[in-house]
């Protein structure tokens, strides 16, 4: 109602789970320890469901390993307590934002291309040569990170940012790993990579060979 938003309540995660699969919502806000069911378990459910609604995780689970298996399930922010309504309202306005007007687009159908591959950001579904690719939620916002920015080298502390929402932290090599599945998803399978390494810089994704492509 306030800031023009119509909100529906639920207490638990059973509840949750049953209203999110019945009402076509435009954002899920979850807190993880919810009783019955938690945030975490209820997330990567409706996304294994198919449902590829904007979530947002509220909780006091602060820790870095927390905030990387929540956006590693799906989560598109996560936001730690205590926080500021004013905070959790601006953070709505972004993602709609994202979400009705992505970023370096340009294609009122929602597409990025490079080379052969294909993203649709409505659909959210990636084709390379035709065809189409299984990726997770997180594997499909690193790579639109890197197609949107195309020809642009992505440091890791960059990328940990956008997508982890977390600073860099030289003891963590999320980044690295998540690279490594995106690529034999979308490079192994095919003649020419997409996605490059620049050693002790990071990762940019265009179709001419530079760099030096990790193992």
């Amino acid at each position: 109602m306030e800031n023009g938003y119509s909100v529906d309540l639920c207490h638990d995660g059973v509840e949750a789970y049953q209203l999110a699969k019945s009402i076509d919502y435009d954002l899920f806000i979850f807190d993880v320890m919810m009783p019955q069911r938690s945030g975490f378990d209820l997330l990567k459910s409706l996304r294994t469901e198919g449902v590829t609604t904007l979530a947002i995780f509220l909780t006091a689970k602060d820790q870095l390993e927390d905030r990387v298996h929540g956006l590693d399930l799906g989560a598109d922010f996560y936001l730690v307590k205590p926080f500021s309504f004013s905070e959790l309202i601006a953070v709505i306005r972004s993602l709609f934002r994202r979400r009705l007007a992505p970023e370096g687009t340009t294609s009122l159908t929602g597409m990025i291309e490079v080379a052969d591959l294909k993203i649709n950001l409505l659909r959210r579904q990636v084709k390379r040569d035709g065809r189409i690719l299984d990726l997770t939620p997180l594997e499909f916002k690193l790579l639109t990170l890197l197609a949107r920015r195309d020809g642009e080298v992505l440091s890791r502390t960059v990328i940990l940012e956008q997508i982890w929402d977390i600073n860099f932290d030289c003891q963590t090599n999320v980044v690295d790993v998540h690279i490594r599945r995106l690529r034999a998803k979308v490079d192994d399978p095919f003649p020419t990579p997409l996605i490059h390494t620049m050693r002790g810089v990071g990762y940019v994704l265009r179709s001419e060979v530079m760099g030096v492509r990790s193992s």
